[in-house]
């Protein structure tokens, strides 16, 4: 779980900031909080971000996601790390952007961070937090690991920071040489972080076409309620070679799928999902098809780019809540523009249906970015659950809880004060053509 996550010099976030997911003191919505076992903290399992255009909602999206792929996936030998500092100042194109998580691994809280310009790692280190202390398991600075002193004569650590290059985190580097002190750290950001952009096609659906998932028939079952018209789904066989992809991609896939080994395709521009195996030596292909009913009650098939937009983001997303509500995932779900395609109310019923489920033993979270105001309600959603993004004159993003605001009442209809610009996050449009220039109203003062 996240507990809290900072940034800086980041996109349009120039100055330091933190988004925290530890409750604060408000009793609305407890009973569903969950807690951190000895540490006497409880954390958020739901946050919204909103906010204008171009606020800084996706670029706080979007380090998440560099974040993870520079953890996972790394850097070449030679090549840069794709950072992508704040550019509308004079200096910090030069200098570090900074990243700092502290994540509930377990019944363990880690704080792992670091500092990097596109050539190199200037800082990082990796902290253990328990109730009564705190264990700098290394803090890589000036070429040196500085491990702990537990760690300090492990000649294999030392040898394996030796061989890290300087556009490579060291966490990376020490699970790659198969060194497990710090694979937690490693292993949360590789399998639960998960994120999903407004865009994105390839979230798991193989749920969708075999019948033997445990998660089939509540699949089948869900669809039809959800009105999206859509009876159930199904694979479809299909040979290989009928994959409308390009040769080089199938002679890859060819080389790559092991025995046994399963991957999911998406072709694009049509949006086809394919999932393709191995069996026997053979490959074999399934395309995900849906069914409708007609008026005698008879089948027919459809392709899923003869559905709308918003039937197909409902069937990315739902295996989303499916693992959200599942009460044992311990995953992060994050979902930029989680109302992109979707009707208000199904929106909300979505949020509703993994939120009553929701208690002191729960181990997922769910953050997502919303233009939604339905959803801005504090009958679904705590005050602290509620964050707005915004950016100055000077194109610099913050970001503010709805808690850091005096006058927000448990009791008040925090929609209005929004769009009347209290709270700070709309668009400041400028008219021309003889219309006077709009004025915002300036933000309520802040607890901060």
């Amino acid at each position: 779980m996240i507990i809290s996550f900072r940034i800086e010099n980041w996109m349009s976030f120039k100055d330091h900031v933190t988004f925290s997911m530890a409750a604060t003191r408000e009793r609305q919505h407890g009973e569903r909080l969950p807690g951190i076992g000895n540490f006497d903290t409880r954390l958020l399992p739901v946050a919204a971000i909103y906010g204008g255009n171009a606020s800084g909602k996706t670029n706080f999206f979007k380090a998440l996601s560099f974040v993870k792929s520079l953890v996972i996936k790394g850097t070449q030998p030679d090549g840069l790390i794709p950072v992508e500092p704040f550019r509308l100042g004079e200096k910090e194109a030069e200098l570090p952007s900074k990243f700092c998580f502290e994540l509930l691994i377990n019944d363990t809280i880690f704080e792992f961070s670091f500092s990097c310009t596109s050539s190199s790692v200037t800082e990082e280190k990796l902290v253990e937090i328990t109730k009564n202390r705190e264990k700098i398991l290394y803090h890589r600075l000036n070429g040196k690991p500085n491990f702990h002193k537990s760690l300090t004569d492990n000649q294999f650590l030392n040898f394996a920071f030796s061989g890290t290059r300087d556009n490579q985190l060291f966490l990376t580097n020490s699970v790659s040489q198969k060194i497990d002190n710090f694979r937690p750290v490693y292993d949360w950001f590789k399998e639960k972080l998960e994120l999903v952009a407004p865009d994105s096609r390839f979230t798991t659906f193989e749920q969708f076409i075999d019948s033997g998932h445990p998660l089939y028939s509540l699949m089948t079952e869900m669809l039809p309620l959800l009105d999206t018209g859509v009876n159930h789904l199904g694979g479809e066989d299909i040979p290989f070679e009928n994959i409308p992809l390009p040769a080089e991609m199938k002679s890859r896939l060819k080389e790559d799928i092991r025995e046994g080994n399963t991957v999911r395709i998406l072709a694009e521009p049509l949006s086809e999902r394919f999932i393709i195996s191995r069996k026997n030596g053979k490959l074999t292909a399934k395309k995900l098809v849906t069914y409708h009913l007609n008026a005698e009650g008879k089948e027919i098939k459809f392709d899923i780019s003869q559905e709308s937009d918003g039937t197909r983001r409902t069937i990315d997303l739902l295996p989303v809540f499916l693992d959200l509500c599942s009460g044992v995932s311990q995953k992060v779900w994050l979902i930029d523009e989680i109302d992109r395609s979707l009707h208000t109310l199904l929106t909300r019923r979505l949020i509703e249906i993994y939120l009553v489920g929701c208690n002191k033993e729960t181990r997922s979270q769910l953050l997502f970015s919303t233009h939604d105001l339905q959803l801005m309600d504090q009958q679904l959603l705590r005050r602290d659950e509620m964050w707005v993004a915004e950016r100055d004159n000077n194109g610099v993003s913050a970001l503010f809880s709805f808690s850091d605001f005096k006058d927000v009442r448990y009791d008040k209809d925090i929609r209005k004060s929004y769009l009347q610009g209290r709270l700070g996050g709309i668009p400041l449009i400028r008219y021309t053509g003889g219309f006077t220039q709009a004025r915002r109203t300036q933000p309520a003062e802040r607890n901060i």
